[in-house]
């Protein structure tokens, strides 16, 4: 999960999280102790961030200019072009190893302070540091948010609209097209997060929604009180097992017990739910793949 970059936090805990994978592997520092490879200690894409963009090239904009670009890429300027292409990705490589070495040399710095911890307490404190992301213990999943619309009967034959969400509500100003967010399925609630931010858009404890269903083997809906939420992904099978799971457990949780009938007259005020619950928005169902996305 750290390693795929799921655990958004600071490079410098990243840091502190591998030295300590590493004090739990061999104890304590020693010059002959086995290393693993950076990419088992460190999320790669956090040192590729690093490097420069690649050049910006705009298109070329008529017949003429790409039929040009195409004859000057079979000659003498195809072969000087490729030959940058070549070292610039050449110095690309060795930033990246400069990179990588630097940061191999702060995890060892970090390693080095760890002496005497024992591979338990290694152990609680990288999963201590873990649990500070609100999202820990969630099962994550890859989306692209299409688009968010009000359920039908809240507003009549409402277009599907794009969606541009922070946090998600049907008054957000609209965008150019999907997002790529994190889908965060929990015992509590299923949140929604951009990649790589620790706090999530949008949090939906299982009372808000409705119902959610396949609309096809990529297209997903799940429906929260007044929206319907449509994401494209390849996880659909995977996304409603774990709802399922988690939207029973949920609905069992507010089953009031025979056995303890009430000690006192109903009144007026408000039920208090159990903490991680809310109101629910009327019962849930999964409904099963249809052949059509509107509700």
């Amino acid at each position: 999960m750290v390693l795929r970059g799921y655990v958004p936090t600071s490079e410098e805990t990243l840091q502190t999280l591998a030295a300590l994978r590493l004090q739990s592997l061999n104890s304590d520092f020693s010059t002959h102790a086995p290393f693993p490879r950076l990419e088992e200690l460190f999320p790669p894409h956090v040192l590729h961030a690093r490097l420069p963009p690649p050049p910006h090239q705009p298109p070329t904009k008529c017949r003429g200019a790409r039929l040009r670009a195409g004859l000057l890429a079979g000659g003498l300027w195809g072969q000087a072009l490729a030959k940058q292409r070549a070292e610039r990705d050449q110095r690309l490589r060795g930033r990246l190893r400069e990179e990588g070495a630097s940061t191999m040399a702060a995890i060892v710095e970090k390693w080095k302070l760890l002496q005497g911890m024992g591979r338990p307490e290694a152990m609680a404190a990288y999963v201590a540091l873990v649990r500070e992301w609100p999202g820990f213990g969630s099962t994550l999943f890859d989306v692209d948010l299409h688009a968010v619309r009000p359920r039908l009967g809240v507003v009549q034959g409402q277009p599907w609209q794009w969606a541009t969400l922070t946090p998600l509500s049907l008054q957000s100003p609209l965008g150019s097209g999907p997002q790529r967010l994190w889908l965060s399925i929990g015992a509590k609630a299923v949140s929604l997060y951009k990649p790589g931010e620790p706090e999530p858009l949008d949090s939906f404890c299982y009372g808000r929604i409705s119902s959610f269903g396949a609309s096809d083997s990529s297209t997903f809906r799940l429906s929260v009180e007044d929206r319907d939420l449509l994401f494209e992904t390849s996880q659909v099978d995977e996304i409603a097992q774990l709802l399922n799971l988690y939207l029973a457990s949920a609905g069992a949780q507010r089953l009031p017990r025979p056995q303890e009938p009430p000690t006192s007259h109903p009144t007026s005020e408000p039920t208090v739910l159990p903490q991680g619950l809310c109101p629910s928005a009327g019962p849930w169902q999964h409904r099963p793949p249809v052949g059509s996305s509107h509700s």
